[in-house]
């Protein structure tokens, strides 16, 4: 049995790039059985919306059943106009997350149109998707040549023929939900819990390159590499450790290619005493 097909739009100003994708998926022999638009209520969304929606009269799209189905962001009761704050950063990002988990549930084949409004949205929105998209889900960005952005402005154009150059582009992604189920518990969480997890285990993850670093070195090269993680300069080092500069210049080379390795940077790639300094300050505690 063929699974549902959604396509879900970021919804700005230009309402024409969801029926140009649209048309390319559904030219590709897509079967898109619902449209859905995330959307902010300032009076240009709203004016957006309303164009769109005159594509699907009837829950027709041309010569096929395509549901339209707008989602208006609230921030309670209160429609939400604009992202201007870390309250609305998290009413959009549960927002487009519950939308998702909903399709998800269904069983549907989800396709992502980041397709305008705020940049912030679309950052949201493929944030809240990668938590729950699986193998067979897309995420789409559609080009239009200049020349017809202008033309085709505010939704003045809905649909082109295949020689205006318009291109659907499909993002790569990695469903991170469905390879690492726990990671969904994410879901649970406020999008500033996310980000506090996501930040820890980021540090989690460059305190284990710290420790790497740290155990290949001799116990001198780590008093020079602690000495540059407080904040020295090369001849403050050179004078707390009793050494002449050009042996912590020799130091420092040992530590920087150890660095290289560690974190994996590419040949050539050149680094400074300064590179030390930020990625070992905050792990000095815990080096041993």
């Amino acid at each position: 049995m063929r699974k549902r097909s959604v396509l879900v739009a970021t919804l700005g100003r230009q309402p024409q790039i969801v029926t140009f994708a649209l048309d390319k998926l559904l030219a590709r022999g897509e079967q898109v059985d619902e449209v859905v638009a995330v959307h902010l209520s300032s009076p240009h969304y709203l004016q957006s919306l309303r164009r769109l929606s005159e594509a699907f009269p009837g829950d027709r799209y041309g010569d096929r059943r395509c549901h339209f189905r707008p989602v208006p962001i609230h921030d309670g009761y209160t429609p939400l106009h604009d992202i201007q704050d870390d309250r609305a950063v998290s009413v959009v990002w549960r927002t487009i997350y519950e939308l998702i988990r909903e399709l998800k549930e269904e069983r549907a084949q989800l396709h992502l149109l980041l397709s305008g409004g705020r940049r912030m949205m679309a950052l949201l929105a493929v944030s809240a998707a990668m938590l729950q998209l699986e193998p067979g889900d897309h995420i789409w960005h559609i080009y239009t040549p200049d020349a017809l952005q202008e033309e085709a402005r505010f939704g003045a154009v809905l649909h082109v023929p295949d020689e205006a150059g318009v291109v659907l582009l499909e993002a790569p992604i990695a469903p991170l939900g469905s390879y690492f189920p726990a990671l969904r518990a994410l879901a649970a969480l406020s999008p500033e819990d996310v980000l506090a997890w996501q930040t820890r285990w980021l540090d989690d993850a460059e305190r284990m390159k710290c420790q790497e670093v740290w155990r290949r070195l001799t116990e001198r090269q780590r008093e020079v590499l602690r000495a540059f993680a407080q904040g020295m300069d090369r001849e403050e080092v050179a004078r707390a450790l009793g050494i002449s500069v050009r042996t912590v210049d020799s130091h420092k080379s040992v530590i920087l290619d150890e660095c290289h390795n560690a974190w994996n940077l590419p040949e050539g790639e050149r680094l400074t005493y300064h590179f030390i300094q930020r990625k070992f300050e905050k792990c000095l505690s815990v080096l041993v």
